[in-house]
């Protein structure tokens, strides 16, 4: 079968918009240091670096929100050129703009409490898709530490 030269380009092109528009999932488990405080997970994203998450603790309060993973932080480094420093470290400007296995996440109930989250990832490509470990603050200033395995 011969395809056109718009059938050549066209079709590379649907299956990565297709591709694109996939939704991943995955869950996580948290507990306080003394394991009396269970929280369970639920996450869902549409891209590698942003989504929703959803915890609920094991008094049945639930807290949901949005999730970042920090990919670049060039606005706050712009001012720092050179002279700063980064370079002395053999690793360039790269090393200072790119903090790309880092995901945070503002929780709120409908109470109006919220839940501050800071995760660090396992793989970072796959985002929260390829797992990761972290900590969250609760209202009373417990800390919960968080596990996401590989989905």
């Amino acid at each position: 079968m011969r395809h056109s030269s718009a059938e050549r380009w066209l079709l590379p092109l649907v299956a990565t918009l297709a591709g694109a528009g996939c939704t991943t999932m995955g869950a996580g488990t948290g507990a306080t240091a003394t394991g009396k405080d269970s929280v369970r997970f639920s996450w869902k994203s549409s891209d590698s670096a942003s989504g929703t998450i959803i915890a609920s603790l094991s008094d049945g309060t639930t807290y949901s929100g949005q999730f970042i993973q920090i990919t670049r932080l060039e606005p706050v480094w712009v001012r720092w050129g050179a002279g700063y420093g980064w370079d002395d470290w053999g690793a360039g400007e790269s090393f200072a703009r790119q903090y790309t296995d880092r995901v945070v996440a503002n929780l709120s109930a409908p109470s109006g409490a919220h839940i501050r989250c800071n995760f660090q990832l396992a793989n970072l490509v796959d985002g929260m898709a390829g797992g990761g470990s972290g900590k969250c603050q609760m209202p009373d200033g417990k800390t919960i530490n968080a596990h996401f395995p590989k989905t």
